[in-house]
Parts: structure tokens; C-alpha cells; sequence
């Protein structure tokens, strides 16, 4: 037998609700804050995520899905898609239509890491991306968009983790003081850590091995030196927070696993999750386009949430079989009320109810059938009611059953379900 691969998986019903009312809650949320829709290819060449995420990461050096095309290409399975989103800005000339680019996008990445609760070698990302400003009012509104998507979901309690990590002005300063640091340290951590301490020393703060968390939190702190601009705009990031009633931690170790980040960084944990419980990470990465290939500026900012663990952090708080509950169990008798159930069945979809049809004309055995859908109401149609233009409706909570005529089947049970809800 052929299974799935390891660290993927198959959504199956009644689960892929939950996912269907993530995506369309973040959709809705997406659309209030004026972001649009953009959907990029799952692979893309090499060298854009070599150059945009860097050569040193975890994600380029270990964890792509990479391969030769038939014409040499060496393409890759998208890990992320930040540096596509600003792949498409440049190739498309986005910069030339006027205003802010507010983007968003729903989909599948791929990492071969280590498959472990709520993490998957084939995983789903939701996220947005705004570009073409500097303003740390983009930044405030950045988070507060992505801990609205959050709470419309159902997280109430998650954490923010804010930090900057400075510009190419004031960092090379920080990462030499901090390699001569780890130089006299690094052979008390990880394997990693000891190879990222050589190729890109700010890699370490973001070590999650708890082993070394002691020696990461005696190393220097990256707010100590941030040059007078970035303190400014750090500054103001924070001030735009509280002016939205927003909470935060600062997290001087806060750095993200990927090069593009300047300034501002940001993560949302839950409790939920364990250990591993970051629901959502983003910042600003005001040199990607150039490093891209761009003639011109585009600063932005943007996050992702890692959708298959804020799907795991509402398994407890919602049931699925609640979202896409069955409206209507339609039951003919005999084969004159079938025809008739078919257009009746029209009817009810077209009102928005969602409807299933029994095959079996036997009555018990279709109310045994209703009960184990989880119908809201039974619809029985047979000669009688056939004659006299009516329906018999059965709400299968209470077990009241009533005649309802035909003309008003769609607006009564479409009221019932709304005082019931």
C-alpha cells in the first residue's frame, strides 16, 4: 500500500473545516485592511532564495527541496515566499502603479526539517507583505493586522515579541563584537551553533536548542547598538503599538531564522503549541529588492503565520463539525416525490442551505442516516405532502416535526437556522 510521505499528511473532513474557517476568517480580515491577493509558483530558481533568504541559513544550507531541470535550471520547492512576493514585485514593475503594494497570500511551503507536532516537511503559510515604505506606522499596522487574524480565529491569548535588529549601518558593528564573543564560547553549543558562530554569528541568537539558551543570553544585546535612526524608528514602532492598545515584550535575542530582516522583528507565541509554540513571525526587510536585483528601493514589511499550527492551537476551542454543519437531510418517498426533491433541493441551495439527498426511500432508515450526517433538519416529501404543496420539516435537535408549506420551505428553515445559531 502507498502512503503518504513522511512529515506530509492528508486534511481530512470534518478537519479541513477548521482550515476552510481559517482561511476564509483571514481572507475577510485581509480584505478590511485593503490587502489584495497574489499567488506565486511553488517552485522558483535556486539562486532567488539562495540570495534572498542567504546562503547561511538553515533553510538554503539543509532544508530546501532542490533539483536539476532538464535544461540545468536548479530549481526549488518554495521554503518561503517573501523573496517570491518580491520576485513578482520586481519582475511585474509593481513600483510603477501608485500607493503602497498591501499583498497577501495563502499556500503551501516546503522544508525537509525534522517532522514534529505542528511542523511538516509540506506545510501551509499564511501571510502578508507590505511594500514600498519605510514608516514604522506600516510596521505597527503590519501587527496589528496579523494578531487581528489571530483573534477573529480565536487566539485570545498569544504573545508579541518585538525587537530590532538594526541596518546595515549599525549591525556589522554588533555581529563583530558578537563573533569575538562567541569566540571563547562556541564550543559549549551546538553543532550548529558552532558552525553558525564562523558563516553568520546572528544566526546563534535565534538557536532554540534550551542547552544553550544560558551562554545566548550572556552575548551582547543588539538594542545596545543600534545607530540613532534605528532607535528612532524602533521608538516610534512602539509608540504606534500602544497608541492601538497593543502589548509587547522586547526580546533583545529576537533575530529570525532568515537574512532579509532589518529594523523591526516580531514573533506571536501560544501556550498551546509547547516548547516550539511561535504561531507567527515577521519584520522588515527594507534591502531585499535590491539584493534581488531591483534598481529601486522597496522597503517593506510583512509576517507569516505557520497555518498548520494555528489550525492545532483551535483544535481544543473549536469543533469542526460545527462550521460546515449539514442544513437539510431531504428524504423522498416513492418516485414522484424524488423528482419533486430535486427541485426542491435546487431551491434550498440556491437560498444558501446546504443540502443533502437521501438515495434511500425508506423512512427509518433515512432518519438513521439524518441523525448520523448531524442534519439540522430532516425535509420528508412524500404523496401527501406532494398533494397538499407542503413539506414535513423535522428539526432533529428538539425532534418537533411540523408541516411548512412549499412556497415558504427556503425562508423558514433559513430563519430556524439563524435563531438556532
Amino acid at each position: 500500500m502507498i502512503k503518504a510521505i513522511r512529515g506530509t499528511r492528508d486534511i481530512l473532513p470534518p478537519q479541513s473545516a477548521l482550515w476552510n474557517h481559517v482561511e476564509a476568517t483571514a481572507r475577510e480580515v485581509f480584505r478590511t485592511f485593503h490587502y489584495r491577493e497574489i499567488r506565486t509558483p511553488i517552485f522558483e530558481e535556486t539562486a532567488l532564495f539562495a540570495r534572498g533568504v542567504g546562503e547561511d541559513t538553515d533553510i538554503v544550507s539543509k532544508e530546501m527541496y532542490t533539483w536539476t531541470d532538464r535544461d540545468g535550471t536548479s530549481l526549488t520547492l518554495r521554503p518561503e515566499n517573501t523573496a517570491s512576493v518580491i520576485r513578482a514585485y520586481i519582475e511585474h514593475r509593481l513600483d510603477q502603479a501608485p500607493g503602497l503594494k498591501k499583498l497577501y497570500y495563502i499556500g503551501p511551503m516546503f522544508r525537509r526539517e525534522r517532522p514534529q507536532k505542528g511542523r511538516y516537511r509540506q506545510f501551509s503559510q499564511i501571510g502578508a507583505e507590505c511594500i514600498g515604505t519605510e514608516s514604522p506606522l506600516a510596521d505597527a499596522e503590519m501587527i496589528e493586522l496579523a494578531l487581528e487574524i489571530l483573534r477573529r480565529c480565536g487566539i485570545e491569548d498569544a504573545r508579541l515579541l518585538l525587537n530590532s535588529v538594526g541596518c546595515p549601518q549599525c549591525r556589522p558593528a554588533f555581529v563583530a563584537q558578537l563573533r569575538e564573543r562567541l569566540a571563547g564560547v562556541k564550543e559549549t553549543l551546538c553543532a550548529d551553533c558552532r558552525r553558525r558562530a564562523e558563516t553568520n554569528p546572528l544566526r546563534v541568537l535565534d538557536c532554540k536548542v534550551p542547552e544553550d539558551q544560558n551562554t545566548i543570553d550572556s552575548l551582547p544585546s543588539i538594542l545596545e547598538h543600534l545607530c540613532e535612526a534605528c532607535r528612532q524608528h524602533f521608538g516610534k514602532v512602539q509608540e504606534h503599538l500602544a497608541a492601538r492598545g497593543i502589548e509587547y515584550e522586547i526580546r533583545s535575542r529576537l533575530v529570525r531564522g532568515l537574512d532579509y530582516y532589518t529594523r523591526t522583528t516580531f514573533e506571536v507565541t501560544h501556550g498551546a503549541l509547547g516548547a516550539q509554540n511561535s504561531i507567527l513571525g515577521g519584520g522588515r526587510y527594507d534591502g531585499l529588492a535590491e539584493a534581488l536585483g531591483s534598481r529601486t528601493p522597496a522597503p517593506g514589511i510583512g509576517f507569516s503565520i505557520g497555518e498548520d499550527r494555528l489550525v492545532l492551537a483551535l483544535e481544543e476551542r473549536i469543533d469542526p463539525e460545527q462550521l460546515e454543519r449539514l442544513d437539510v437531510f431531504l428524504i423522498p418517498l416513492g418516485e414522484a416525490a424524488a423528482r419533486e426533491a430535486a427541485r426542491v433541493a435546487r431551491e434550498l441551495r440556491g437560498a444558501g442551505l446546504s443540502v443533502e439527498f437521501s438515495t434511500d426511500q425508506k423512512l427509518k432508515r433515512a432518519m438513521e442516516l439524518a441523525n448520523k450526517a448531524k442534519a439540522r433538519f430532516a425535509v420528508i416529501l412524500g404523496d401527501d405532502e406532494i398533494a397538499r404543496s407542503e413539506a414535513a420539516v423535522k428539526d432533529m435537535a428538539t425532534g418537533e416535526q411540523r408541516a411548512v408549506a412549499r412556497a415558504a420551505l427556503a425562508a423558514e428553515l433559513l430563519a430556524a437556522k439563524g435563531s438556532a445559531a
